[in-house]
């Protein structure tokens, strides 16, 4: 552990972190948050006008830190065991993959869910996790440190009648990240174990342009992307045993 000019602690100082969804506001959020403890964070996004505005903002929030940025389709498998190898290769190692590729599709009622819905859901939500998880599995294995970080919803425990396949998917996601988890378990050191799986819970995420957007609105129970960010950065301060297969709740257990 290092620390910065001002005495503060920056335990992630040279630590590959890869962000995937880099693009929205909780991406946003993480890659500054990252950068500011001293990762070398990666970038990953499919728009590369988002991406690159995402980088450029985290790069000047943290002076300038070890961020990069990859435009990269995460729905095709060999794309994505590419990009991992790739920066393995070029920055020699890799420490913690996040998953924060999101979004959200529901209905009035159930009769009246569309099952176009969760085939749109089914490839965003679980199949991203899916080739993230394969493509970096073995790197992170390899980590002192790896992490695998998914952030789910509480609805994946508690469905309700319009939110069907949005839950589902998210239950699926989850599921996938926990036999990760066991991977990592039974794979690596017995004694000593350094790899880990977690799923970080909310309810739902908000932001200063959505405060802006609805002045008036509580927001109860919902995370900010920046606490959202810290205890995403808190998973790595935590030994592998204390996170690897556990589900860490943001928001009150249901």
């Amino acid at each position: 552990m290092t620390e910065t000019d001002h005495g503060s602690p920056r335990p992630l100082e040279g630590a590959v972190i890869v962000v995937a969804g880099a693009g929205g506001p909780a991406g946003r959020a993480t890659l500054q948050r990252l950068a500011r403890a001293g990762a070398h964070v990666v970038a990953g996004d499919a728009s590369p006008d988002r991406l690159a505005e995402a980088v450029d903002l985290a790069r000047y929030d943290a002076g300038g830190g070890a961020i990069t940025g990859d435009v990269v389709d995460l729905l095709d498998l060999n794309a994505t065991r590419e990009w991992a190898a790739r920066i393995e290769k070029d920055l020699g190692r890799v420490d913690g993959m996040v998953h924060l590729v999101g979004g959200w599709r529901g209905s009035a009622s159930f009769p009246e869910t569309d099952l176009a819905d969760w085939d749109f859901l089914e490839k965003l939500l679980i199949r991203t996790v899916q080739h993230t998880s394969l493509a970096f599995h073995d790197g992170l294995l390899r980590s002192p440190h790896g992490r695998y970080v998914l952030i789910s919803a509480a609805g994946a425990t508690q469905p309700t009648a319009g939110n069907a396949a949005y839950a589902a998917a998210k239950a699926a996601a989850e599921a996938w990240t926990l036999a990760l988890g066991d991977s990592f378990r039974k794979l690596g050191d017995p004694e000593h174990p350094t790899a880990a799986a977690a799923v970080l819970i909310i309810k739902a995420l908000v932001h200063d342009e959505m405060r802006k957007e609805r002045p008036n609105a509580k927001f109860v129970g919902f995370t900010d992307v920046t606490d959202l960010a810290d205890a995403i950065a808190d998973v790595w301060t935590r030994p592998a045993q204390a996170v690897n297969g556990k589900r860490l709740w943001l928001t009150p257990h249901p």
